[in-house]
């Protein structure tokens, strides 16, 4: 594979490259960079309504019995 990186980062991309192609940092290696730059899983609506910062907002409303029907 071929990267194209800044002088001063090829040394780092070399140990990403190494950590990821051995067995014993492979695991952890993957884990962190998946965290950090990882594409997100998407959500549901009702999960990301859960992790939105409410905090101050008022979600009460009065009860609207709808129209009344004829008789």
């Amino acid at each position: 594979m071929e990267v194209r990186v800044r002088k001063e980062d090829t040394p780092l991309v070399r140990s990403v490259a190494q950590a990821l192609g051995d067995p014993g940092l492979a695991a952890a290696a993957r884990s962190l960079l998946k965290a950090r730059f990882g594409t997100p899983t998407s959500t549901g609506l009702k999960s990301l309504l859960a992790s939105a910062p409410l905090d101050g907002i008022d979600l009460e409303r009065a009860r609207d019995p709808g129209r009344r029907r004829p008789l």
